[in-house]
């Protein structure tokens, strides 16, 4: 039988840790006692793909029924509201690499009417984010000062140590590499940009990895090592600081009316979203930007686009499991 249970070891994998630790023992006999009667069945192994992919999707609170009992349903909607930031943070990552493209725009030229209304309304959605997630962090924040200071908590330790580790080096790297921003020095026209230069200059600085250079690998080369060594390092360091913020939302025991608030700002940062993905597309569908002028969407953007659609999708069914 080592065969057989060597197989379904494998596809037990699908599944995620948790549900392992509560029904792996009996899943496994199930599958090697179907694995002697059917040593192949596409079946079946399609089958338990398709179970281990809905678990794990259930686990990361974006499918799934309403759990019931007070302390269960808080868990998965914590879940959720996890989810949504991690949508959130890819949204923006691609988000704000079209915005800085826009506002560095804006100090050179002209924009003709497409690209100024896309960047006047993105400018304003990026402002009522920034609120939003404000709001969303300080009750998170008060929660998790309150169980830290009843003791030293291992299972917050470790998230918070990571979301400050990645926020120190996103905000130094940005504050360093915005000196070197594209829209400083040039020749605005009559009217000025929406957003404050040192605002364009850390968005454009922190989502310098969002690039079509790297499919330009000479044009890459003639950067400095140290920008190319950020470009690398970058994403990275957003990626801990979004993982550690998730891991402390899903650890942090939040109240009913905490957790009710917090699904309220989810579904209006969803809607914030949808109507900077709104302006981005219209801008890029336009088409009337002379083509190689700072105006012109390219390739990046078309792709950008493509990510923050997938990235509000996931992110508004998220917020839809929190709410129930």
């Amino acid at each position: 039988m080592s065969g057989p249970r060597k197989r379904a070891a494998r596809l037990l994998r699908w599944y995620p840790g948790a549900w392992r630790a509560r029904y792996g023992a009996e899943f496994t006999e199930l599958l090697i006692a179907d694995l002697a009667e059917r040593p192949r069945s596409p079946a079946r192994t399609a089958d338990v793909i398709r179970g281990g992919i809905v678990a794990r999707l259930t686990g990361a609170g974006l499918c799934g029924f309403a759990p019931d009992g007070t302390e269960r349903a808080g868990k998965r909607a914590r879940a959720s509201l996890a989810s949504l930031a991690c949508c959130t943070a890819v949204f923006l990552g691609f988000g704000g690499a079209m915005w800085s493209q826009l506002t560095i725009g804006w100090q050179w030229s002209v924009p003709d009417t497409a690209a100024a209304v896309a960047t006047v309304v993105m400018s304003g959605a990026m402002l009522v984010l920034a609120v939003l997630a404000l709001l969303a962090a300080l009750p998170v924040a008060r929660a998790v000062a309150a169980r830290i200071a009843r003791g030293p908590d291992r299972g917050l330790l470790g998230p918070s140590a990571l979301f400050l580790a990645g926020l120190v080096v996103v905000f130094a790297g940005g504050r360093h590499f915005g000196n070197g921003w594209p829209g400083t020095g040039s020749h605005p026209w009559a009217h000025p940009g929406p957003v404050p230069g040192g605002v364009a200059a850390f968005s454009w600085a922190s989502t310098l990895s969002v690039s079509s250079f790297w499919a330009h690998p000479a044009a890459l080369a003639a950067f400095p090592a140290a920008e190319l060594t950020w470009m690398a390092l970058s994403p990275l360091a957003l990626a801990g600081l979004v993982t550690g913020a998730a891991a402390i939302v899903r650890r942090t025991e939040l109240s009913p009316a905490v957790l009710r608030f917090e699904t309220r700002l989810a579904r209006a940062a969803c809607v914030t979203m949808a109507v900077f993905l709104g302006a981005g597309g219209a801008w890029i569908a336009d088409r009337t930007a002379p083509a190689g002028g700072p105006f012109y969407p390219g390739a990046i953007d078309v792709a950008g686009l493509a990510v923050m659609e997938l990235a509000l999708a996931t992110g508004w069914q998220a917020a839809r499991q929190a709410a129930r």
